[in-house]
């Protein structure tokens, strides 16, 4: 359904789905209570290192990716459930592969984090 609003108003009505999406995630998914609760210390520490701009891009942009996939998943996973509650292989899919793509971004923010990190104190000492 194609929606007639433009300009500065559809920018603020997309900010308030965005909004609400956000609101929607902190309210009824736990694991985006919990990872956003360990984002805001990995960006607080990730702005409190002496590291280049680009390092820190990288750290806070790896656990932001985090944050991003499991808003995603949590999206796969209500549609999947609004649809029946049926057991379907396909239903099944996309839930595993929301939740494969949500442990990919850990893998990676974990190995962003070593990697980096360690470069880092390699310097320091």
């Amino acid at each position: 359904m194609a929606s007639n609003v433009t300009g500065l108003t559809r920018i603020i009505k997309a900010a308030g789905y965005s909004w609400k999406g956000l609101r929607a995630a902190w309210q009824y998914e736990a694991a985006f209570r919990q990872e956003t609760v360990l984002a805001v210390i990995a960006i607080a520490l990730a702005c409190w290192l002496d590291v280049d701009p680009v390092t820190r891009v990288l750290l806070i942009g790896s656990i932001v990716l985090v944050l991003i996939m499991e808003i995603l998943n949590s999206a796969i996973e209500a549609v999947v459930d609004r649809i029946g509650s049926e057991i379907h292989p396909l239903a099944g899919r996309a839930k595993d592969m929301g939740s494969a793509a949500v442990f990919l971004a850990l893998i990676l923010a974990f190995f962003v984090w070593i990697i980096l990190l360690s470069a880092h104190l390699k310097d320091f000492f």
